[in-house]
């Protein structure tokens, strides 16, 4: 194996974690070769038949699991986060792995949605795996790792849909359902984070679960969630939304949003917001309390014409005073979206739906590698935003900023300061295709990515010069 000092990949894997330190050694060289060969097949990465056979047996060894390998990169996650101040986001979402195998059950299943020519709602199975993980990052969006990740495939979804005819999925206990992700995410981050205080739980609709409403409260942190169920209020005899209909607008948030023609408009939405006191499930009412929690609510009081009313319903536990702090809630909401970038990433660049390994285990030990490559690239690409003055060393080597500094000229840099990691990640874009124009915003992931592809291809090259001048 190669010699990996200095080398990131160090400080993402623990070696010890694993049950045989060979298989931390090849974790490691694993990670290396496959981060150094983003979007490539393992036989890419790998480059001789020793090598792959290697990464085959490893992904399909018995020993190795999901939790050996991201182990080490759950660490530095935490240390991340104790070098950070203020409160952290810890963004939570489910993602769907889907592939063509004519074993598929070897795999297992995924529930796939779509609508029929009629624009109704249908339901179909596919082969694939899913993953929900934790996402912690800093208030200006920069990714501190991942605090938890959880993979399963479903056997099969025949009978579902009468079930939930005769059993109201309300009543049915939280630990006996596909749910219980949600809560499991948020106990495992906050036992790798510490301080629960200083995190808030973001989530999506399908996290508006009361569970974890109580959750959040008996373990001390906090949450941000886009409701989508009207839960009663009060004393039981109205709803949140009715209740919410009575309270004033205090003020307006200015947002853009963009068309699927890609035109970027500006949009008001009116500010509301209330302390309520929100009951249980009816059929839950004996097991957990009820809770004092802010309801906010963001709407578009005049929708064009041919595009539905944007209407945010956020909940969230933390009290809310002003106008102000009503909107800082809501943008923390919205930097949800980091977690679906990184979605992004493990699909288009690491291009973890092409993998050809053939059971549910071998792939979640393989999308456990990516997962770590395309937390980089984000945190990369967040790092020259947030702190764009930082030394190009703390995410480049010294070879790798020399190679810059001789491929890409300094013309079309000149909004970075020289030496700066803004500077040389503008630099490491334009390898991926980015024209850096006055006008154009800062690089994006596709071009980082593109970038490093390309910049560890010319270091290669100029290795393997270096060693024929030698000889």
């Amino acid at each position: 194996m190669a010699d990996n000092d200095g080398h990131w990949s160090k400080q993402e894997i623990d070696a010890g974690s694993f049950k045989d330190a060979r298989l931390g050694r090849r974790c490691t060289e694993l990670l290396r070769q496959l981060g150094e060969h983003m979007g490539g097949s393992i036989p890419f990465a790998c480059q001789d038949w020793a090598n792959t056979k290697a990464a085959y047996r490893f992904f399909s060894n018995p020993n190795v699991e999901e939790g050996d390998i991201l182990h080490g990169h759950f660490a530095a996650t935490a240390q991340r986060y104790d070098a950070s101040n203020g409160p952290i986001l810890v963004l939570q979402d489910t993602t769907e792995f889907t592939y063509q195998r004519r074993n598929p059950h070897a795999v297992g299943f995924t529930l796939n949605s779509g609508r029929d020519k009629q624009e109704r709602l249908r339901h179909h199975t596919v082969c694939g795996i899913l993953m929900h993980s934790s996402l912690a990052v800093t208030l200006d969006g920069l990714p501190l790792g991942l605090a938890a990740v959880k993979f399963w495939s479903r056997d099969k979804f025949k009978g579902t849909a009468q079930l939930k005819r005769k059993i109201n999925p309300t009543r049915v206990p939280i630990e006996t359902k596909e749910s219980i992700r949600w809560l499991e995410n948020l106990c495992q981050s906050v036992a790798l984070l510490g301080q629960p205080d200083r995190c808030i739980h973001v989530g999506d609709r399908e996290s508006d679960i009361y569970e974890l409403y109580c959750l959040t409260k008996e373990l001390g942190t906090h949450f941000v969630v886009r409701t989508v169920v009207d839960r009663l209020a009060g004393n039981g005899d109205h709803t949140i939304s009715a209740e919410m209909r009575d309270v004033e607008t205090v003020g307006r948030h200015l947002i853009e949003v963009r068309a699927d023609t890609d035109e970027v408009t500006k949009v008001h939405l009116d500010i509301r917001f209330k302390r309520i006191r929100v009951l249980p499930p009816i059929g839950k009412k004996k097991r957990y309390p009820a809770l004092d929690l802010t309801v906010i609510h963001a709407v578009e009081p005049n929708p064009p014409a041919g595009r539905k009313r944007i209407e945010w319903k956020i909940l969230t536990d933390l009290e809310v005073h002003s106008c102000e702090e009503a909107v800082e809630k809501i943008k923390w909401y919205a930097m949800r979206w980091k977690i679906e970038v990184f979605h992004k990433i493990l699909k288009s660049g690491c291009r973890a739906e092409d993998a050809r390994l053939r059971t549910a285990d071998r792939l979640a030990n393989l999308v456990a590698v990516f997962c770590i490559m395309s937390w980089r690239v984000l945190w990369l690409t967040m790092l020259a935003r947030t702190a764009p003055e930082t030394p190009p060393t703390a995410a480049l080597t010294e070879r790798e900023i020399e190679i810059l500094d001789q491929m890409v000229s300094n013309a079309g840099n000149r909004q970075a300061t020289p030496g700066s990691l803004n500077f040389y990640l503008t630099k490491l874009a334009r390898l991926g295709g980015y024209l850096a124009r006055t006008s154009d915003p800062p690089p994006g992931n596709t071009v980082v990515w593109r970038g490093l592809s390309r910049l560890t291809d010319v270091r290669l090259g100029t290795e393997m010069a270096a060693t024929l001048r030698c000889g």
